[in-house]
């Protein structure tokens, strides 16, 4: 969860009284957040530093990231406050600031917002806790300037209205914040390259043949998202009139970023929580609109549904009281008496369904609060999944037969999961990481072979035999699915030793199966007979001819090939660096749910 630091004083002084860490911490955890840490009596702290207060925000609660939100929903739920009227106020000559967005950002990054916050009075408190919000936003919700990123401008420094569009690098040249050097993209790339801040958001346009760039109507840049802004129209502490423009590959966040970025700080205008529009001219892909909009979603949350999930019996009513201390504005609906009314602030982009309602309800009525047993109509009895007892029936086989079970990890290395074993990646079973750190890490393992075999590598000075076995997942894309993947729990085994032991792990398949009341069916495919049986494999994984396929009939005549075993072939136990022979196995236990 991420962790917002905000001075303890002004914080206190907003909430009209001061706290001990006792009580504030208690205030805390009846809100949903939590206090991580009171920096007052820190040795370390620097004495021209205010105290600070770290409290761990929720990973969806966007709209606490800083001082300001967090003060306004503390105020909200204590009853000092209402929700604030948020509202759109067009300019008062009347000439709404226009941006222009053209087709060749599709090719990078099609989405765009924008809003101006007028007349706002920055302290060098609300200019920190406005960049930094950027900042926490940014390292959030916008995955590392990803999916969205923003940028702030003095409006008095440039000109609308704006274009957005896509250039080539060699054709953006500006002077980047903090700089008085001219750069075009390309030089703007080698110069930041190292950069320890904005090197690591390079990577993100960097080979695209063009870069997105905001233009005024001057052509002078004003930022090349997601990198930096133009030094021409940077805000300070003097600036009055905030341009906020926002690019995305995402439709809804770009949208929930400009949301709280203006309901943030629209407090500080001279007309407070009140923001003005600026109307996106996007005609090829049918975008043209005016943001923000300010106006509450509208949803409905079923009275009964919210009391049966918090073992209560609250009215309608008092539910709808309980909502307003989240910042939630309800009513009971006046067509359905089981039914409320909710309109949900822009600030809320975290709710979603009435489960998040409920959960509101909850937090408003008090955790301390709630029934503490159900009643028996719902009581259960927990029992283990089909699943996972099958699991436990194998570990417990494996265990007992001598073996030691592992629990290496389930992400490996592309090579590990397919080349190493002699098998080739047809593009359609292995689900990628789209950006891995290491790579060691670049797939989701399809076998639980690499896994077995990094353990006897690392363990190869051990006394022989080594004898290791794991009943885990692998996964595989699916696109019937709505994730487009799919876990299978499989069990494999290891055998290493100075002979093959292909017996051993033949015995132990053996065993299993017949714990798993699976008969062996000496006919094999022959005969229309219940039970496994085992053919000849042509798998360039095991030694040729001696690598067999284990096959399964079920009670209504299907046949199903389960699993493999057999002895490694050498340029596998090469590739791990294994220096003895080694026999496996491997069987998709679900075949037998």
């Amino acid at each position: 969860m991420p962790t917002v630091a905000v001075d303890k004083y002004a914080l206190f002084e907003a909430l009209g009284r001061k706290y001990t860490t006792e009580e504030f911490d208690h205030l805390c955890f009846e809100f949903g957040i939590e206090l991580d840490e009171d920096t007052e009596n820190d040795p370390d702290r620097p004495k021209d530093e205010a105290p600070q207060l770290k409290i761990e925000i929720p990973a969806n609660r966007y709209d606490m990231l800083c001082h300001e939100g967090i003060t306004l929903m503390l105020k909200i739920f204590l009853g000092q406050t209402t929700v604030p009227n948020y509202r759109v106020v067009a300019p008062a000559n009347g000439e709404i600031q226009q941006i222009t967005v053209h087709q060749s950002t599709e090719q990078i990054r099609p989405y765009v917002s924008c809003a101006i916050l007028r007349g706002v009075k920055f302290t060098q408190a609300r200019y920190d806790s406005f960049i930094a919000l950027q900042d926490k936003l940014h390292q959030n919700l916008c995955r590392q300037r990803t999916l969205v990123s923003m940028g702030t401008h003095d409006l008095d420094t440039v000109k609308g209205p704006f274009t957005y569009e896509a250039l080539p690098p060699q054709d953006i040249v500006f002077a980047p914040l903090n700089q008085t050097k001219v750069m075009n993209g390309k030089e703007l790339m080698e110069f930041y390259d190292k950069d320890k801040n904005l090197g690591r958001y390079l990577h993100i346009i960097r080979d695209s043949p063009v870069y997105p760039v905001i233009l005024d109507a001057n052509r002078n840049v004003c930022s090349l998202p997601p990198i930096i802004n133009s030094d021409r129209s940077k805000i300070t502490l003097d600036t009055r009139n905030v341009f906020i423009e926002i690019t995305a590959t995402d439709r809804t966040k770009v949208e929930v970023v400009n949301h709280i970025l203006v309901a943030m700080f629209s407090e500080y205008c001279d007309e407070p929580f009140t923001v003005e529009p600026v109307k996106i001219i996007s005609a090829h892909n049918n975008e043209s609109r005016e943001t923000p909009n300010m106006t509450p979603r509208a949803t409905t949350a079923e009275v009964s549904y919210i009391n049966s999930c918090c073992g209560l019996q609250l009215s309608a009513e008092e539910i709808c009281a309980s909502l307003k201390k989240m910042s939630l504005i309800a009513k009971p609906s006046a067509t359905d008496k089981n039914l409320i009314d909710v309109d949900i602030p822009i600030t809320r982009a975290d709710v979603l369904h009435q489960c998040d309602i409920m959960e509101d309800v909850a937090i408003a009525h008090g955790y301390d609060n709630l029934t503490k047993t159900f009643p028996s109509k719902s009581g259960t009895i927990a029992a283990p999944l089909p699943l996972n007892k099958l699991a436990d029936i194998a570990r417990n086989e494996a265990a007992m037969c001598g073996w030691t079970e592992v629990m290496p990890l389930i992400l490996c290395s592309h090579d590990e999961n397919f080349a190493w074993l002699n098998r080739k990646d047809d593009g359609k079973t292995a689900v990628r990481l789209a950006n891995p750190k290491t790579v060691e890490y670049q797939v989701v393992r399809t076998s639980l072979l690499p896994g077995l075999l990094k353990t006897i590598r690392e363990n190869r000075k051990h006394s022989l035999p080594i004898k290791v076995f794991e009943a885990s997942d692998v996964a595989f894309k699916d696109d019937t699915l709505e994730r487009k993947s799919r876990n299978e729990r499989h069990f494999a085994v290891a055998y290493c030793a100075k002979t093959s032991g292909f017996e051993v792990v033949h015995g132990l398949l053996d065993r299993l199966m017949a714990m798993l009341s699976t008969g062996f069916n000496e006919a094999g495919a022959l005969e229309q007979k219940e039970g496994y049986w085992i053919e000849g494999a042509d798998d360039d994984t095991y030694f040729p001819g001696r690598g067999a396929n284990i096959w399964v009939r079920y009670p209504d005549g299907k046949t199903e090939k389960i699993g493999s075993f057999g002895i490694l072939h050498p340029s596998v136990l090469e590739k791990f660096e294994i220096p003895y022979p080694v026999s496996a196995l491997e069987l998709n236990l679900e075949a037998f749910i």
